[in-house]
């Protein structure tokens, strides 16, 4: 089933110059980019994305990171995206995550994993129409 999936590249990975890396491991694995952008992450933003984590103790440091820096947001499309892309970007925890992937290669801490992917097709959508709001997170 083809599905559309959320993938940032946060602060830590803009600042690396990983950009690149990140858009040719998405490219070599088939999948197709559908709008992407480097752009500033607003407070409002990261609040709506993070809502889910809002009142535990790390909430307050992921609102931070994520707007301190411009982050490179990607759309991306193909068969079973959000499944194929989270197994791409590898255990959020870079200390768990598999050789090979982004943050198994990249990642130095949990809060500076590099990259954020969506963790369901739901979510992908919800955290689509934040980051991508000018046709409501849809394109069809």
């Amino acid at each position: 089933m083809v599905q559309r999936t959320l993938v940032l590249v946060k602060p830590s990975g803009v600042r690396r110059c990983l950009i690149g890396e990140v858009i040719g491991r998405v490219e070599r694995r088939g999948l197709s980019i559908r709008h992407a952008r480097l752009f500033q992450v607003s407070r409002e933003m990261a609040t709506k994305h993070y809502a889910e984590h809002e009142g535990k103790h790390f909430y307050d440091e992921l609102v931070e990171h994520i707007t301190s820096a411009p982050v490179f947001g990607m759309v991306i499309e193909g068969p079973e995206a959000v499944r194929v892309v989270r197994d791409m970007m590898g255990a959020t925890n870079p200390l768990n995550a598999a050789p090979g992937t982004v943050r198994g290669d990249f990642g130095l801490s949990v809060l500076h994993n590099v990259v954020h992917s969506a963790d369901s097709p739901e979510s992908a959508e919800r955290e689509i129409a934040i980051f991508f709001p000018e046709d409501g997170g849809r394109d069809d």
